[in-house]
């Protein structure tokens, strides 16, 4: 069901193969380095020194001194300067847990110097560090995923494995570009015929060869040919148990990485834990949340969102009521039957954007779908109104889904809510987005809306109801924000 587009640098740059070698994981560009380093040292330090000269410390130079060291140190321990972490997260919750053990670190340091800038004042001298690493996280994040949208900055991958499984691999890499992984030559494993275009690199027979090095000669040969910079293995029958390890053997011993695809999509890295029984290496998947404090915390979030944000846009709901009133003849609301959790229909709130007989002209336009799935979609819909394009375009026309998330039918961030035609077309995949509450907004409006294809949407949905998180609720918020100033897919 996954709908695959193959973007054109990552095709390209496998293709060339040895020829042309894009540049690597470890040729960043060089100002992430310096740019993090200077912003921890400038962050931590003139802050903290304008606090305590202020507050008439005896020595607020060394204090500032004492603080930028302190943030580095921190983040130094916890490889954040490392060239694989640097530019590769634009996440909030790994700089607030460094920055709480940096208030932990000082606060050791505080008692036993004996300081005695007030406690307030202090915890506040430090917020700037925060924010500053967390904006230059974010600047070199967005730097780096262009970067890679042009096949730079990338780890040359060699993969491994039986004809179908390597071809998976193969599409589901060069699918996307958040990633940076590009393939540029595949080992198949047996007989079998390959259609992603990726260069044979070498074969391996069938069976497992008598001499211990028949197979990791001939991928080393593999390696320095394309010089890629990592193997990746598609386990299966074929290439799995002591034959890997014999793989896995040779590599090594040459100074070459090894990673195992263990055949999982779209589970997050926070469901999994590394184990081993009996000297096998287990890889133990979590269950989704659906119990416990994060649920709990996430229902307090919608009810009490939803109630603040209906009290203080009380005034703007009047002002688009005026507006949509006097563009066009008919009711400011819309309501339409929605699916949400479980099956169980709702009525769900909107500003009305169409005009009042929309409904029935929808099986006149039916033809003019420009969506590839279930769902409706023009991008110049003749029965938008003119009020009704600007409320979609900044995406104020949901504001009445408040009410739905106060009545608790709906969530602030959740899957897209289905009309009741489409959930009788859904397969026994697409059934599981409804195993949670829809939301108002969610993964698929910070991630392109309506220019999303129908599997891309799908795939979205699953990939929030198994591993929502209330931080990711959370960022998923904050980013919604960016989404609806930018307007992309909004129509």
């Amino acid at each position: 069901m996954r709908h695959v587009r193959f973007p054109a640098q990552r095709v390209a740059a496998a293709a060339v193969g040895a020829a042309a070698p894009p540049r690597r994981l470890r040729d960043k560009a060089r100002w992430y380095l310096p740019a993090a380093l200077t912003a921890d040292v400038i962050g931590a330090a003139v802050p903290v020194g304008l606090v305590f000269e202020a507050a008439q410390q005896a020595r607020p130079v060394y204090c500032a001194l004492g603080a930028a060291l302190a943030w580095v140190g921190v983040q130094t321990l916890r490889r954040r300067y490392t060239a694989r972490a640097l530019g590769e997260s634009r996440g909030v919750l790994p700089v607030v847990h460094d920055w709480l053990i940096l208030i932990g670190v000082l606060a050791v340091a505080r008692a036993a110097t004996g300081e005695s800038t007030p406690r307030l004042a202090a915890l506040g001298a430090l917020v700037p560090a925060l924010l500053i690493t967390v904006a230059v996280h974010k600047l070199t994040y967005r730097h780096l995923s262009a970067a890679r949208r042009e096949a730079q900055a990338v780890s040359r991958v060699l993969v491994i494995g039986e004809p179908g499984a390597a071809e998976d691999v193969i599409a589901h890499l060069a699918a996307r570009t958040d990633h940076p992984y590009v393939v540029v030559g595949v080992v198949p494993v047996g007989a079998g015929p390959l259609a992603s275009g990726v260069p044979v690199a070498a074969r391996l027979d069938a069976e497992m060869p008598e001499e211990p090095a028949g197979d990791w000669a001939a991928v080393l040969g593999a390696v320095h040919s394309h010089h890629a910079d990592l193997v990746l293995v598609a386990p299966g029958a074929r290439i799995a148990g002591e034959r890997l390890r014999r793989v896995a053997w040779g590599l090594h011993d040459a100074g070459l990485e090894l990673a195992v695809f263990p055949g999982l999509v779209e589970v997050s890295v926070k469901r999994l834990e590394t184990l081993s029984a009996g000297g096998l290496a287990v890889l133990r998947v979590a269950p989704p949340v659906r119990r416990g404090v994060q649920p709990v915390l996430k229902s307090v979030l919608d009810r009490t969102g939803a109630a603040v944000g209906l009290l203080l846009l009380a005034p703007v709901f009047l002002a688009l009521v005026l507006a949509i009133r006097g563009g066009s003849r008919g009711p400011a609301f819309y309501r339409q039957r929605r699916i949400g959790r479980d099956g169980v229909p709702f009525t769900m709130w909107k500003f009305r954007t169409m005009v009042t007989d929309a409904d029935r002209l929808k099986a006149e336009l039916s033809a003019a779908n420009e969506n590839d799935g279930l769902m409706f979609k023009m991008r110049r819909d003749p029965r938008v109104t003119r009020v009704g394009r600007m409320l979609r375009r900044t995406s104020l026309d949901e504001l009445p889904q408040l009410i739905n998330v106060l009545a608790g039918d709906m969530s602030l961030v959740g899957p897209r809510p289905p009309l009741p035609e489409e959930v009788a077309q859904y397969d026994e995949v697409e059934l599981r987005r409804l195993t949670v509450r829809p939301g108002m907004t969610g993964l698929w409006q910070i991630s392109g809306r309506s220019d999303l294809s129908w599997d891309e949407t799908i795939q979205l949905d699953l990939s929030y109801v198994d591993n929502w998180s209330f931080t990711s609720d959370v960022d998923v918020v904050a980013r919604t924000f960016r989404a609806v100033v930018d307007g992309r897919g909004a129509y």
